[in-house]
Order: structure tokens, then C-alpha cells, then sequence
């Protein structure tokens, strides 16, 4: 009886209430009347409502305590009077859910949107008793003349979600639909997919967990302090918010076409249940989608509401359970797996080596002692040094004989003049050795120990400079003699103190640890700051996961796509390790005055070494930075699908295609590193410095970030690009064609126009270089080519444009390297080749997975979203993570090749070494 009088109460005073309106609003014509109704689900009430008339239907509905089951009302006012809308209040026991009908939503630019058909859904309110009957009431009234309007309350079927089963349904801008889905035992964490088969309308999925709060609702602020458990456990509070204007309040959320997927951890709601709400929204401009036009006449005004008619979409949603902790486990395990066995098969390799040397060592020893019948030295047979006879060393079809300096330059071995040629071209004359080759303890002997024992055991850093002090009496006159002739051996160009090169080279390699730290620091705050703004305001739109496989740990939303990077940072490590023991054989050799170390071999420098592993490190640590939290505005960090950023609020702009993830700037880093390392081999005194070749690198990285921000369909900046790519390509491959030996001042013309006329109208000659010349020709076809393309077609994705860019010419001066290598009657040994060969097979599977493109900034994230995939490696790898595992394989095989690709010149002389 005491309820039923305090609700008989509550009715009379909410009839005063509206009476009672305010003096500004129109006034109805006398005592305003109220007339309850009984009324029951499943019934269409088609009834009227004025100004003078109040309409109250009370429902009464069971309530179990362990069964939550929704009740929808629907409305449908039949009158147009936009001006003076119908209003629509449900009370129920903890909770009070109004709205007016026509429902105006505002989208962009305070557009309005009217509906006339409306539906809300109402959660059950909370009780202690086994069965309750709980009372509700729709409350109607308006201040026009006369409405007529249809109301029908019904019961939603399947609003509490089940684990694996898929349920569909309708939802509009004005009828949106949320389920509640409670947590089973033994389940910490779900998720969510919702997908539809039409890209549009654009929806939202929420995710909310609807705390007491403040005013009857959910405050925000207690939603997060009971997530980090600074409050105790509230329980769940109506109403849940439904509606566009307010459903990215509290909870997290994300925009949709046809895929949503959202990760739900027990542990971030107290209730242990949540509310998944789908709403549709008034416009398609957040999901990529063009804005509506208005229908603007002479007698339509430009704040008159537009009625949209029916706007609806059609979805299909799915709680499945997530992964488990022991899956986390047993997937670390594995990365970690993969890794750690590179570094028992280099521990492995390094002992097979090591024997071998040993071996080999005591077989020399015999070989060097005296013959028991003649008394004399044996000789050693060049097959066992695993290297062919200098006499026969030539050079591609060359005859046989050994390289050496060219015409002028005398040699200390005595000298014939032997004719050699290409096929089909003019012959040329080289020296060989007159004397047949002599016993390596007296060949080696002979070249090198007569300057050996006066030198250092070991030369040590100092503070001389390479522009104080060169091995050349007459600088500039020795460089011209030198560096333009014919045919170079590397001893032409390795006659500068190794003091002043190792320095020179070291320089790699503290300049690039500089720059990471400076470049690590802020980007690890950056992303810290991202994944906070994501966790504090649920805006899963910030960030461009693949959502389908983002498995969180912590307050990081895709640990897996962060433990894929290990990788990078292991093998680089690695390789670091393998450099350093080179190095210290290559200085104890030193010590030791040994003749191959001092005269023998590619000279080794190993700062450029150092540099490339460190760059590879910082490659995933800059990658796992980047996915934290991937999007627009962090993609130089690491690797990205790099493109114009998403669209801003305002007009629709034209969308691009799917874009080709790119590596970004460590990945040009790498690139450009390798390319010096392998220039560097065969020309260590003309290699560029460091500070030369990081400026070049910082310009790269500058023309990246002004393509992607302003290249978009620019035609000054393309064609400005172009032409600054076309001289960059001439002024290099001068630089390249004449070692260094050119100026660039104001008689350069004049030059140029000399060299023209002699060459080819005076007289036609061919290039003195021949080989130089092949291969900048083809540079130049390739550079001007992709010139072409950029000036033509304008790609979207510019910072993948200018790393192919990188990778072409990289990959065209290693296949000349090989091609100059073998032809110049040098080989490749096992481990080099098998690492050319394993390194070909893990990129071009690596390259599979590039080219997947789970998701891209360049689209809006409901559009990026449409190509996420689920994982395919463990349920917690995805085709990005299995790119990151192989391209660091890769990368660190391609690392080896540099590393091993000469190691057959170890027992050659340098002056019978060529340059190319």
C-alpha cells in the first residue's frame, strides 16, 4: 500500500509539474487534463495528444533477480509540427529516459536531423528479491493543437549476448540497440566483433559499463576510479547512453562500416558485465562517407531540420572469449625461441670455424717447416688455401695473370707486359709477375715485411684529422695520377693512415647512437602520452590496431604487434656481438704483425659495421614505439602504411587506395648505410663521412615527411621533388664516374661542353670507364625513370615512393657488385652464398606478408577496419607480426652477406684486388 501511495504521489506531482510550465512558453486553454491508462506489451496504441491533455500508461512487467531482460519503446508521431515536438518521458524505479519526437540530432557543422520514428531501449533496474513486479510509466504530452502519434512497448528478445552466438538486428540514428553481456566464470577478458555486410551508414560501437554517478547517471570520473580501484565496486546504473550526440561519454568506442572488434578485459569493469550499444550515426563523414547535401529552396530555411527517412543499418554481433594468459606465455616463449636459436647456431658456426682455423694453422706449420729430404720449405698449394693461384686471377675474360697498378705506376714485383682484353673489344695491356708465384711464406714476406717491423703493434685512436695528413707526398697531384686511372686495384685507394680511417669510420657509429638517443626519448613519451589519452578517454579511433588480433597487456592495447619487434633488436645485438669478435681477431692479428692482416684482404673497417646493427636495434625499438599507438602522426618513428592523414572535419575529400606500409626513418637509415658499407669496401679512402652522409639521410627524412603532410596531389612539390631527384642522380654519379676528382665551381659548363667535343665530335671514343659507366647508366635510367613515375602518377604513399627509391639503387649496386665480383674471377664462399641465397627466400616470404595491409592510416579507422584479420600464428600473431619476424631474419641475413661476401679475398694482395 505504501508503494502504491507514493507512486499515486509521485504521478500528481508530475502532472502539477507540467502544468505548471513556464509563463514564456504558450499556455493551454485552461486545466490541463490527465488520463492514465493501463497498458500492456506487445500493443500498438495509436492515440492523440494536445496542449490540454496529458496521456500517462503504466506498465507493470516481472523482474527475476538473476535475469536481465531489456524492454523497448517505441514511438511514431504521425503530425509534423517540428516547431512544437511531442514529448516522451519513461520513469521507471531508478531511472527516468526522455526524449521529444521529431528527435533533432545535429551532425557537422550543427546540422539538424529530424526523425519522426523513435526507439529506446530500457535496462532492467536492479532488485534483491527473488520476483518483483516492477511498475513503469510512458508519460505524452505536448504543447500543439493536436498530435497523433503510435506507441508500442515490447520486450527485446536475446538482450543478454552469449558467449559464441551470433545475433543480427536493425539499428537507426533514432533507434539505436545495445545488449548487456555478463562475464562467465573462468573468462578474464572477450571480445567483441560486430560486422554488417553495407559499408554505410556509419555506425558507433560502444562499450560501457554503467556506474552510479552523479545526477541519477554515470559520473566519469567514478568510471575510472573504480577501474583503478581507487573506489569500491558500484553496481550497474539505467540509462545507458544510446544516442549520437552522447555515446562517446564514458566507455570505449569506436566508429564501424562493415568491422568493429573491441577487446574487453574483466578486470576494467567492476560489475563484471557491460553494455554493448550500437548506434547509427546522422552523418557518414567520420566513417569516410560523402556529407549530405541540403535541400535548399527559396522558402526552406537554413536551420530548418532535414528529415533523413530511413536511415538503417543491418549488423550482426559476436562475444567470443579472448585468449588466455597461458597463451601470452607459451607466445613469448616462442619469439624468444626463435631468436636465441641465432645465437646458438653463431655459437655453433663460430666453434666449426674456429677448428678449422686451428687446423688449418698446423697444416701451415708443417708445410712451412724444412723438408727432411731437401732441406728446404714445403710449398703450399693454393687449392688448400681455398683460394685460386695469383697467376691465374683475372679479371671476368681477362687472360690469366694477377692484377696490379695500372700504366705509370710501378710495382715492387718485377713486371711483363701481357696483353689482356674483353671479348669482342680492344685489348689492353696489364702487368703480371714475370717469376712464376713463389711459396705464401715468401710471396707475403716479400710485400710486406719490409715496412712491418718499424709500424705499431696496434695503431690507436688520436687526434690527428684526415685533411692534416695523407700518405701522399704531393697530395692533389698523386689523387689525379692515382684516382683516374684506368684500372684501380684496391691498394690505389686504401693509402691513408688506418688511424685516420678507423677514426673516420667510428664517427658511423657514434653519430647514429646520438641520434637514437635523441630520437627514442621523445617518442617513447609521445607514445606513453597516446596510450594514456586511449585508456583515459576510451577513443579507440586514435589509434590503428588490427583490431581483430590486438591482444592487451597492461595499459598496452597490442602487445603482440610490440613483441614481434624483439626481433629487430635481438638480431641486431647479435650481429654487434659477431662484429665485435671481428674485430678483436682482426687487432690481435695486427699485434702480431701478421702479413694477410697488414697487406692482404678487403681493408676492414668496422665503424659502418657497428652503425648498421645499431640502426637495426633501433628499428624495433622505433617500430614497437610506433605500435603503441599507430596512426598519422607518429609513423617516422618505425614502420607504418604511411599516406595523407585522416579527413578533417569539412567537405568530402576524394579517398586513396590501400597504401603499401612502409618502413620509415631508421628503415632509410639502413638503406643508405648499406649502400656506403658496400662502397666502402673497394674505395675506403674517397667513402663519404659521416657528417656528409647523415645530412644526406636528414634531407631524405625531410623530403618524407614534406611528401606525406603536403605531396598529396601538389603539383609544384612533385615536379620541385623530381627535378631536385634528376640533379641529385647526375651530381652522384659524376662524384662516382671520377673518384672524387672534379670541382663543382663556375667553370664547370666550360668543362662539360670540352669533354662533349673532344669525346664525341672530334673524335668518338668510348668511355674510359667502362664498367663505372655501365652501371650509372643504368642508375640513371632507374632514378630517372622513378623521377617519371612520381611526376606522372603522384603516388599517395610517398614515403614508400622514396624507399623504393633507396632500395632500388641499393639493390641494383649489390647485383653489380656480384656480377663485377665473379666476373672479376673472385668467388663466393659457402656461408656468403647460403646467406644470399636463405636471405632471398625469408624477403620474399617477408615481402608476402608487407603487402597484406591489415589497416591504414590513409583511411579513416572505420575504413582502416574493414581490412583487419583475425590472427593466423598461435591466435596471437598476425600477418604484420609475422612480417616483423621475418624481416628482422632478413635483414640481419642481408647484414651477414656484407659481412662474409669478400672473405674469400683474405689471402690476396690488395694490389691484385680490383676496384668497381
Amino acid at each position: 500500500m505504501a508503494s502504491a501511495g507514493a507512486a499515486a504521489l509521485a504521478r500528481a506531482l508530475l502532472a502539477w509539474a507540467l502544468v505548471a510550465l513556464s509563463p514564456a512558453l504558450p499556455q493551454p486553454h485552461g486545466c490541463r487534463k490527465v488520463v492514465e491508462k493501463e497498458a500492456s506489451f506487445d500493443t500498438t496504441y495509436a492515440d492523440w495528444v494536445d496542449a490540454d491533455l496529458l496521456n500517462i500508461y503504466a506498465f507493470n512487467h516481472s523482474v527475476r533477480r538473476n535475469w536481465t531482460e531489456g524492454v523497448r519503446v517505441s514511438v511514431n508521431v504521425l503530425s509534423d509540427h517540428k516547431d512544437l515536438p511531442v514529448l516522451f518521458v519513461v520513469r521507471q524505479k531508478e531511472a527516468v529516459v526522455s526524449f521529444q519526437v521529431p528527435l533533432i540530432l545535429r551532425g557537422l557543422y550543427q546540422r539538424k536531423y529530424a526523425y519522426q520514428e523513435v526507439s529506446r531501449t530500457l535496462c532492467q533496474p536492479q532488485t534483491k528479491a527473488e520476483v518483483e513486479t516492477q511498475h513503469f510509466y510512458v508519460d505524452v504530452s505536448t504543447l500543439s493543437l493536436n498530435a497523433s502519434y503510435q506507441l508500442r512497448v515490447t520486450r527485446v528478445e536475446n538482450f543478454v549476448l552469449r558467449t559464441n552466438k551470433r545475433f543480427s538486428f536493425n539499428a537507426t540514428a533514432a533507434q539505436p540497440q545495445y545488449f548487456k553481456y555478463e562475464f562467465p566464470e573462468g573468462v578474464d577478458s572477450v571480445i567483441v566483433k560486430v560486422t554488417s555486410a553495407m559499408a554505410f551508414p556509419c555506425s558507433v560501437i560502444s562499450i560501457q559499463d554503467i556506474l552510479v554517478g552523479l545526477g541519477g547517471g554515470t559520473s566519469i570520473r567514478a568510471t575510472r576510479d573504480a577501474r583503478q580501484g581507487l573506489t569500491a565496486p558500484l553496481p550497474p546504473q539505467c540509462p545507458v547512453y544510446d544516442l549520437d550526440n552522447n555515446v562517446a561519454f564514458i566507455g570505449m568506442y569506436q566508429t564501424m562500416t562493415k568491422k568493429a572488434a573491441i577487446t574487453v578485459q574483466k578486470k576494467d569493469f567492476p560489475s563484471n558485465s557491460f553494455y554493448v550499444v550500437v548506434v547509427v550515426k546522422t552523418e557518414d563523414e567520420a566513417c569516410g562517407g560523402a556529407l549530405p547535401y541540403y535541400p535548399l529552396s527559396k522558402h526552406a530555411s537554413p536551420d530548418e531540420p532535414v528529415d533523413q527517412h530511413n536511415r538503417q543499418k543491418m549488423l550482426e554481433v559476436m562475444v567470443s572469449p579472448a585468449i588466455t594468459s597461458e597463451a601470452y606465455v607459451s607466445s613469448v616463449l616462442f619469439c624468444l625461441g626463435i631468436f636465441l636459436s641465432f645465437y646458438v647456431l653463431t655459437l655453433v658456426i663460430a666453434c666449426w670455424e674456429s677448428c678449422r682455423q686451428q687446423k688449418r694453422k698446423g697444416l701451415l706449420a708443417a708445410m712451412d717447416s724444412p723438408s727432411l729430404d731437401t732441406g728446404h720449405a714445403r710449398s703450399i698449394p693454393d687449392s688448400f688455401l681455398g683460394r685460386a693461384p695469383y697467376d691465374s686471377y683475372g679479371y671476368g675474360s681477362f687472360g690469366n695473370g694477377s692484377s696490379s697498378s695500372a700504366e705509370g705506376v710501378t710495382d715492387s714485383l718485377g713486371s711483363a707486359e701481357v696483353s689482356y682484353g674483353y671479348v669482342g673489344q680492344e685489348q689492353f695491356k696489364r702487368r703480371t709477375p714475370s717469376a712464376p708465384m713463389r711459396p705464401l711464406s715468401i710471396a707475403m714476406g716479400e710485400r710486406s715485411l719490409e715496412n712491418v717491423a718499424g709500424r705499431p703493434r696496434l695503431d690507436s685512436l688520436s687526434s690527428i684529422e684526415e685533411d692534416d695528413y695523407d700518405t701522399l707526398a704531393d697530395i692533389d697531384y698523386d689523387k689525379n695520377v692515382i684516382r683516374t686511372k684506368q684500372y684501380l686495384c684496391v691498394a690505389d685507394l686504401a693509402r691513408k693512415d688506418k688511424r685516420v680511417l678507423r677514426k673516420k669510420y667510428q664517427i658511423y657509429f657514434w653519430n647514429i647512437a646520438t641520434i637514437a638517443v635523441f630520437y627514442a626519448l621523445p617518442v617513447i613519451q609521445l607514445v606513453i602520452t597516446y596510450q594514456t589519452v586511449v585508456n583515459v578517454t576510451g577513443n579507440q579511433d586514435i589509434c590503428y590496431y588490427n583490431f581483430l588480433c590486438a591482444h592487451p597487456l597492461g595499459n598496452l592495447s597490442a602487445f603482440n604487434n610490440i613483441l614481434s619487434n624483439l626481433g629487430y633488436v635481438l638480431l641486431g645485438l647479435l650481429f654487434l656481438l659477431i662484429i665485435l669478435q671481428r674485430e678483436i681477431n682482426y687487432n690481435r692479428a695486427l699485434m702480431r704483425n701478421d702479413a694477410h692482416a697488414l697487406e692482404c684482404g678487403i681493408p676492414k673497417h668496422f665503424g659502418l659495421f657497428y652503425a648498421m646493427g645499431t640502426a637495426l636495434m633501433m628499428e624495433g625499438l622505433l617500430s614497437a614505439c610506433y605500435h603503441v599507438c599507430p596512426n598519422y602522426t607518429n609513423f617516422q618513428f618505425g614502420e607504418c602504411p604511411s599516406g595523407p592523414p585522416p579527413p578533417a572535419p569539412g567537405p568530402p575529400r576524394p579517398r586513396s587506395p590501400l597504401p603499401v606500409p612502409a618502413d620509415t626513418s631508421f628503415m632509410y637509415m639502413i638503406a643508405g648505410l648499406c649502400m656506403l658499407k658496400l662502397y666502402q669496401k673497394r674505395h675506403p679512402d674517397i667513402n663519404a663521412s659521416a657528417y656528409s652522409a647523415y645530412a644526406c639521410l636528414a634531407l631524405v627524412i625531410f623530403f618524407s615527411v614534406v611528401g606525406v603532410v603536403f605531396g598529396k596531389e601538389n603539383t609544384a612539390f612533385w615536379i620541385v621533388f623530381s627535378v631536385i631527384h634528376i640533379v641529385a642522380t647526375l651530381l652522384l654519379s659524376t662524384q662516382l664516374y671520377y673518384m672524387g676528382r672534379w670541382k663543382l665551381d663556375s667553370g664547370i659548363l666550360r668543362r662539360i661542353l670540352h669533354v662533349l667535343y673532344t669525346d664525341c665530335v672530334r673524335q668518338c671514343s668510348g668511355p674510359m670507364y667502362v664498367d663505372r659507366m655501365v652501371l650509372l647508366v643504368m642508375g640513371n635510367i632507374i632514378n630517372w625513370s622513378l623521377a617519371a613515375y612520381g611526376l606522372i602518377v603522384r603516388p599517395n604513399d610517398f614515403a614508400s615512393y622514396l624507399l623504393a627509391i633507396g632500395i632500388c639503387n641499393l639493390l641494383l649496386y649489390f647485383a653489380f657488385y656480384i656480377i663485377m665480383k665473379l666476373r672479376s674471377g673472385e668467388r663466393i664462399k659457402l656461408i656468403p652464398l647460403l646467406c644470399i641465397v636463405g636471405t632471398s627466400v625469408v624477403w620474399g616470404f617477408a615481402l608476402f606478408f608487407f603487402f597484406q595491409g591489415l589497416s591504414t592510416w590513409q583511411k579513416t579507422p572505420a575504413e582502416s577496419r574493414e581490412h583487419n584479420r583475425d590472427c593466423i600464428l598461435l591466435d596471437f600473431f598476425d600477418d604484420h607480426d609475422i612480417w616483423h619476424f621475418l624481416s628482422s631474419i632478413a635483414m640481419f641475413g642481408s647484414f651477414l652477406v656484407l659481412l662474409t661476401l669478400d672473405d674469400d679475398l683474405d689471402c690476396v694482395q690488395r694490389d691484385k684486388i680490383y676496384v668497381f
